[in-house]
């Protein structure tokens, strides 16, 4: 597996430069700290190390490092599961990134949709967010993504429950963007 490259050439020519790498058991401790760091909790179900060391090893899925700046420093990490699905269809289980309102995520997100779709020949690419993440629903919906449905309270989070909103975007729409200069060019 190679790392996917973005730069300068991205569509609107803000979105910060990243790259994502498959993530090595040596970047297991960065990748626990971020999902312990009290600012991603709210948002994630963290894993246990064994998990992540499963989802490095496992053909299905895909673990990356996300890498950006000028020195191409790690900045978050994300998950894709089904990468082997008969039916196509990618989940986007998890993204993680260190600096928030960096440009990282999005920059990350774009090369996430290039590597489903281009690469993996994903007919859906798709993932839930919890309802209190607006920060992420944001931006999915600005990347769009479309809104599925609802799992009402469906994660126990601290003073309760909190609601999933499966979120998806489909190859034919994907290539519509790209076609408007939306997406990364294949």
């Amino acid at each position: 597996m190679t790392a996917a490259n973005f730069a300068a050439s991205s569509p609107d020519r803000t979105t910060a430069r990243v790259r994502l790498r498959p993530t090595m058991t040596s970047d297991l401790e960065y990748v626990l700290s971020l999902e312990q760091d009290p600012e991603n909790l709210a948002f994630i179900t963290p894993w246990e190390r064994t998990q992540h060391e499963a989802a490095i090893r496992f053909p299905d899925f895909r673990h990356f490092i996300i890498e950006g700046g000028e020195g191409l420093d790690a900045v978050g990490f994300l998950i894709l599961i089904g990468c082997r699905s008969q039916h196509q269809s990618i989940e986007l289980k998890r993204m993680v990134v260190q600096a928030k309102g960096s440009g990282f995520g999005r920059a990350a997100l774009r090369v996430a949709k290039k590597v489903a779709f281009d690469d993996l020949r994903a007919h859906r690419f798709w993932l839930d967010v919890k309802s209190r993440n607006t920060r992420a629903k944001a931006l999915y919906d600005s990347e769009g993504f479309v809104v599925e449905g609802t799992l009402r309270d469906s994660v126990k989070v601290e003073g309760g429950f909190d609601s999933l909103i499966v979120m998806s975007m489909l190859q034919p729409e994907f290539t519509g963007r790209r076609t408007l200069g939306l997406e990364l060019r294949g």
